[in-house]
């Protein structure tokens, strides 16, 4: 992302020097979690959001390393959580060195967005960091609750990636604007995140569901992990009565026959849930996007906008 491509160099750097340690193991771990690293999507939000508001600066680095930690320490409990054994193509954590030891970098790491808070004196910082922290084990939560009973309303769902998803990236958001001391524009910049965020939660909803048009196979993965995402409950909800049935039939009974679960995917389709998920993903791009409006144009607001748009038009 050019605007910020020194940043984000320099950036590296500091988050590799938060991850030291005195623990050889840990040392080992977190060099392999360094080396497999994604998108950095995260990081590049708040340097973007920084620049777009004001100077990048040391409170700016901080952020995106609290953030950055936060975020590795949830994937790596995350799939603990969901006893995976690979994420991103390469093998998880917990795969390689057991749960215990996954847990224990989690935690390690957690410990860490706390202490380089209190040592660079970031309290502000600190308690958005720790909002997210909250919000996400909350949003995890409700989530496994409604899918043991298949209950979840539109209502529910949105409250739950809400906190699952969205809040994370309005965190980067907010952190960015707080870092270059424009408090007249975090709480703009924590709803323009929540949007954004909640928008790339319905694009992969879509994805598992394959793209129209798109050479992707559908997965129905979420189908069968029974997670209740827009296009399966809005069929559910506003289907035909048979249709309605035949659908939670599958989840609740068939969710492992691979026959049973393309019968679900395509009477999602079929039924209206991918074009319905498709349009909300819109209104929440839309909505993310007209926040920005009075912010000055600029190289970095430019940027952050072509992110919007990339959470939308993805293809992974």
């Amino acid at each position: 992302m050019a605007p910020v491509t020194s940043e984000m160099k320099e950036f590296e750097v500091r988050f590799k020097q938060s991850m030291k340690s005195k623990a050889p193991m840990l040392d080992k771990v977190t060099h392999y979690i360094i080396r497999r690293k994604g998108k950095q999507m995260r990081p590049m939000f708040i340097f973007l959001t920084a620049k777009m508001l004001g100077q990048v600066n040391d409170k700016t680095y901080d952020a995106a390393t609290l953030v950055e930690l936060l975020h590795t320490a949830t994937l790596v409990h995350d799939d603990v959580v969901d006893d995976a054994n690979e994420r991103r193509g390469f093998f998880s954590v917990n795969a390689l060195w057991k749960n215990k030891i996954a847990v224990l970098v989690g935690d390690y790491m957690l410990s860490k967005v706390l202490l380089l808070s209190i040592e660079n004196n970031n309290p502000h910082l600190l308690e958005v960091v720790a909002r997210a922290v909250k919000e996400m084990s909350e949003g995890e939560l409700l989530q496994i609750e409604k899918a043991r009973k298949l209950d979840i309303t539109e209502e529910v769902y949105f409250e739950v990636i809400r906190q699952k998803t969205a809040s994370l990236i309005s965190t980067c958001c907010e952190a960015g604007a707080l870092s270059v001391e424009r408090t007249d524009q975090s709480e703009n910049m924590r709803l323009f995140g929540e949007y954004v965020g909640m928008a790339f939660q319905l694009k992969d909803d879509i994805f598992d569901y394959g793209e129209p048009g798109d050479i992707g196979k559908p997965t129905g993965l979420d189908i069968r992990e029974r997670k209740m995402t827009l296009p399966l409950i809005y069929v559910i909800n506003n289907g035909p009565s048979e249709v309605r049935k035949e659908l939670i039939n599958i989840v609740k009974r068939h969710n492992e026959n691979p026959k049973k679960v393309k019968r679900a995917v395509s009477l999602v389709i079929e039924h209206g849930g991918i074009d319905y998920a498709h349009k909300k993903m819109l209104e929440y791009k839309n909505k993310a996007i007209d926040l920005l409006k009075d912010i000055p144009d600029s190289d970095a607001k430019s940027a952050v906008l072509g992110l919007v748009e990339y959470t939308t038009t993805r293809k992974k």
